[in-house]
């Protein structure tokens, strides 16, 4: 039987804000608007980014005759400003999963990072990090953050702004080529290879002027291919991922950086999800000074669900999971902290071949009434829809796949 003081410990970890002691929260939006896209047909993998001044910019991947261009447009009202191009060639790793990553440091300091291949295996690729000091306009050369320099995979990357540049979070394969080059010399690494290798978490900061440092083993075997979220705390730099132990568990873990020192990985949920492959389906996370929010797609119980978990300290603890209904969840979450207290999840949500992508505000206690964004494909390649707030404006941006395919970009007022 639990006692008095545990029930209490346990309903100050499920109370993360006012917002859980309310009603059951109603839609999350007002009505949604399309807005212009900047992307030209054939784009996708959109990100977005806000400024803490309320600018919204959107990266993109945009095809050319040979290889592709990697673009940047900042929304103003409802038009987009003449996209700049941040790179272009025929070497970017272009996935539906492992797609760029852009933040704002400053009022006109931005960086982005994307994968680009290294050469050798299929999944032999590097992080790219390049950064603008003049509001995207014209960006520096780019800089590599691993110095490992193995024809293995680096990728999934999160970019937090930190100290006046960026700490970069991403999944590093060398460990891949370690045990691929002792089993097998002419091995390449990477997915491809055979050999029972751990893809390891890692991190480093890069300054404004692109000078790196304290690279660092953030978890030692984390899941293979699963994006890493990030954000910022009141405490410092919170990670969540997606964990992977010697019993092909897959439950979701987060590190912290607090005082420069990174903590232990501890589990953000128990789901007790094993599975013998890599999901391809990370957690997102934000937050607003100690309030934080995980939201993430798993199998508890062998029954799909999308759920979300709150913590009122940083992210040292989190309360008790969230399930939010949805019909037949494919995952690819993204999720946004809000100032009650409550938080924005968004989730793709599958009808045949086609898929919902579908809203609801969540508290701690429960899930509230689900909208559904916009419709898209169900097949890999509509990937990660995402979205930001500015104000009370919050901006989604996904990929239209199929014929048409194109970044589409659309708008909704929180109620």
């Amino acid at each position: 039987m639990r006692t008095l003081l545990s029930l209490l410990i346990a309903a100050a970890v499920l109370l993360p804000g006012a917002a859980s002691l309310g009603a059951t929260p109603s839609a999350p939006l007002g009505s949604i608007r399309a807005l212009p896209t900047p992307a030209a047909p054939g784009s996708g993998e959109p990100c977005l980014a806000v400024s803490p001044e309320g600018a919204v910019f959107m990266s993109w991947f945009e095809k050319l005759e040979k290889g592709h261009a990697l673009k940047v447009a900042r929304l103003e009202g409802s038009r987009w400003s003449k996209p700049s191009t941040v790179a272009a060639g025929d070497s970017f790793f272009v996935n539906w999963a492992d797609f760029p990553s852009l933040v704002v440091v400053g009022k006109s300091h931005l960086a982005i990072a994307w994968p680009w291949k290294h050469g050798g295996g299929t999944y032999a690729y590097d992080v790219r990090i390049a950064q603008s000091k003049d509001g995207g306009r014209t960006w520096g050369a780019p800089t590599i953050p691993h110095r490992d320099d193995t024809p293995t995979e680096h990728g999934f990357i999160s970019l937090v702004p930190a100290r006046g540049g960026v700490r970069a979070i991403w999944l590093d394969g060398r460990k891949y080529m370690e045990k691929a080059t002792a089993a097998k010399p002419n091995a390449k690494g990477g997915h491809d290879e055979e050999h029972g290798g751990e893809m390891t978490l890692r991190s480093a900061w890069l300054g404004p002027d692109g000078t790196l440092a304290e690279e660092a083993e953030l978890d030692g075997r984390a899941c293979d291919c699963c994006q890493t979220g990030a954000a910022v705390t009141a405490n410092g730099v919170l990670v969540a991922y997606r964990d992977r132990d010697d019993q092909e568990i897959r439950d979701i873990s987060a590190v912290r950086l607090e005082n420069g020192v990174w903590t232990e990985p501890a589990p953000v949920a128990v789901d007790g999800w094993k599975s013998p492959g890599c999901p391809v389906n990370g957690p997102a996370v934000d937050a607003i000074g100690q309030k934080v929010v995980a939201a993430w797609f798993a199998l508890v119980g062998d029954v799909a669900r999308v759920q979300a978990s709150f913590s009122n300290d940083g992210g040292r603890t989190f309360g008790v999971p969230v399930p939010i209904p949805s019909a037949d969840p494919l995952g690819r979450t993204d999720v946004l902290m809000l100032e009650d207290g409550s938080a924005l999840v968004m989730w793709l949500d599958a009808d045949g071949t086609q898929a919902r992508i579908q809203a609801a505000r969540v508290t701690g206690r429960e899930a509230g009434e689900t909208m559904t964004v916009a419709r898209t494909s169900a097949a890999r390649a509509s990937g990660f829809p995402r979205m930001v707030k500015s104000g009370k404006r919050v901006i989604f941006a996904w990929t239209e796949a199929g014929t048409r395919r194109q970044v589409r970009v659309a708008a909704a007022d929180l109620r």
